[in-house]
């Protein structure tokens, strides 16, 4: 816990000492992108109906005036308006104020969602570019949380950069400008002075709010990323009767975001408190030293309502500010998540030089593979191993000894430490990931379906697979009667992860999956141990029709699975120990007839 309270300060810090230029300046290009200049073209456009909002609303209050005096009997009105016509004017100067903000909001509004758009997919493509070492050690719930509050953070700070900030120091200038040429300096000192307390209290006090509302980002990540992941874990939950348990821990989670929440709040109650009192007093100074211009006859009643009007519109895009700037601080802290994802580099990356992978046979060579997913803990130590084109080769050992590391090496979901790995004489290394993933048919031990139907997950090996082909790569897998049985067919759900099928027809689906995709290269990673006996049979068949005209690599934990391959390769804590046929390897009597007696053994005790 305590490794964990220290990883989570560091983080801050790391947070902290992010410039907040910095990230505003990486928002910069969406906002203003060099090939794109309609943005361009939008940004001012609405940049000059926010000028023109402005101006307007700053001369509105002198019509209020000019009405009041009509009213009273003092002065002459402009433009030879009466009271009536003032009070007209002075709801159309409204009017138009609103009007040209709703239009600047109209014209920016096609800038901030293709801004969205581009930031979403450009997070999306980097999350599938981080390498496996990423993904399994990063806690999905809370990645989808920080990509889902960055992206929003972003979405405020296009529009309020823009349309807040600078036209608020605008309007604020205008109005002091205003009251000094109008009235005299004693107005714009209380002025100046209220504004530059205001801003003080609200950015000192804001800044200790940030601190609180990272505490609270993070007891919310911590909360949703158990929640997601007892869901993800529902069967897992269920058998072990732990429903109370995990209730227990989302709620111990829930609990420390209450504590932060109610400090957020709490804070928020006195910098609300603090920024009406530093307003109210302006608002007071400001209106009694009126009150004694109208007394002394220097100001009319006028005068006096102009200075009111005036002073209220600064307290409203005053108290505008205080949100904003929290907003503002609090989407620069979501949006330093973000962008350190962004900037997280993936583990295995393409050389600049990358070529397509050209399959001829598909010979696979590991030479003198060393590899350990810590620096600490090698798996494979020394590996190496040919397969010739078209060969089906089982690798077999106990648990540990490195079987799945070789698939995930062939891959490429790592690069290997030393040594090297070819597909006919080409380092994977040396060629494109896509045209290596594209070589390489794979059929895991758990087959992961999308949640959609059963027509979408067998077209998903393919895009742009036609229907025939489809059910062509069913019919090889063995699953196309199934599918017929059932009353929607190949437009049947399958359920989040495909737990509305068996194990045997999630496996079968991959099948189909990987057959349509056609690959020249197969990696079948103890595709049947998780089966029964009598399905297993039915899957070996599938996979025995899946692997004809290609090279197979079986990856296997029962034996009774790969005893007809072309050549067995038997891995002991990351060596191989031995290597032949099935015959061959029993009647050595080494560690594979060890493996095979003990199998036998356990199948004929079950």
């Amino acid at each position: 816990m305590r490794a964990v309270r220290t990883a989570n300060k560091e983080e801050l810090e790391r947070h902290a000492r992010r410039s907040g230029w910095q990230i505003i300046r990486k928002v910069g290009p969406y906002l203003w992108p060099a090939d794109e200049p309609w943005v361009k073209r939008r940004v001012v456009l609405a940049l000059l109906a926010l000028l023109a909002s402005k101006l307007i609303t700053v001369f509105v209050p002198m019509l209020y005036k000019a009405a009041v005096d009509a009213l009273a009997g003092e002065g002459v009105p402009p433009l030879a308006l009466g009271a009536v016509g003032l009070t007209v004017a002075y709801g159309m100067g409204r009017l138009m104020a609103n009007g040209f903000q709703q239009l600047r909001d109209a014209i920016f509004a096609r800038v901030g969602q293709r801004a969205l758009r581009a930031l979403a997919l450009e997070t999306f493509i980097h999350i599938h570019r981080l390498s496996m070492r990423y993904h399994i050690t990063r806690k999905t719930g809370g990645l989808s949380r920080i990509i889902e509050r960055g992206v929003k953070g972003v979405e405020f700070l296009l529009r309020f950069m823009l349309f807040s900030i600078g036209p608020l120091i605008l309007e604020l200038l205008l109005i002091a400008v205003i009251l000094f040429w109008m009235f005299d300096a004693s107005y714009l000192v209380v002025v100046a002075v209220t504004i530059g307390a205001y801003v003080w209290f609200t950015f000192t006090v804001t800044e200790w709010r940030v601190k609180l509302r990272r505490e609270m980002n993070d007891q919310d990540t911590e909360a949703n990323q158990k929640a997601i992941d007892s869901l993800l874990n529902f069967e897992t939950v269920k058998y072990f009767g732990a429903e109370a348990r995990e209730a227990r821990r989302y709620d111990e989670s829930m609990a420390g975001y209450e504590k932060a929440a109610l400090k957020t709040s709490y804070s928020l109650a006195f910098l609300n408190f603090g920024q009406s009192f530093l307003i109210t007093s302006g608002l007071v100074i400001v209106m009694v030293l009126a009150a004694l211009g109208v007394e002394a006859g220097h100001l009319t009643v006028g005068d006096f309502v102009m200075v009111n009007a005036y002073m209220i519109q600064i307290t409203m895009p005053l108290n505008f500010l205080g949100t904003v700037y929290r907003e503002i601080r609090q989407s620069l802290v979501d949006m330093g998540e973000m962008f350190d994802l962004l900037e997280q580099p993936p583990d295995v990356t393409d050389k600049p030089d990358a070529a397509a992978l050209k399959v001829d046979g598909g010979r696979i060579e590991l030479r003198d593979v060393h590899f350990g997913y810590e620096t600490t803990r090698p798996i494979l130590k020394g590996v190496t191993l040919t397969i010739e084109a078209g060969q089906n080769v089982a690798i077999v050992g106990a648990s540990g000894s490195g079987k799945s590391t070789i698939g995930r090496l062939l891959f490429r979901f790592y690069d290997v430490n030393s040594g090297a790995l070819l597909i006919d004489g080409q380092d994977v290394r040396d060629v494109s990931q896509q045209s290596l993933h594209d070589s390489i048919g794979v059929v895991p031990q758990d087959t992961v379906l999308f949640n959609d139907t059963i027509l979408y997950n067998i077209a998903y090996g393919r895009d742009g697979a036609t229907r025939d082909e489809i059910e062509d790569a069913a019919r090889a897998a063995q699953i196309h009667d199934f599918i017929m049985t059932l009353p929607e067919g190949y437009d049947t759900k399958v359920g989040e992860r495909g737990l509305k099928l068996s194990g045997g027809e999630k496996q079968r689906v991959g099948i189909a999956r990987t057959l349509l995709k056609n690959p020249p290269l197969l990696l079948l990673d103890e595709a049947t141990s998780a089966l029964d006996t009598e399905t297993e049979q039915g899957i070996k068949e599938a996979l025995a029709r899946a692997g004809e005209g290609r090279t197979v690599i079986t990856i296997a934990h029962r034996l009774s699975t790969i005893a007809e391959a072309d050549r067995i390769v038997v891995l002991e804590k990351g060596e191989i120990v031995e290597e032949g046929t099935h015959a061959e390897l029993l009647a050595r009597s080494g560690r594979y007839a060890q493996l095979w007696q003990r199998q036998q053994a356990d199948d004929e005790a079950a």
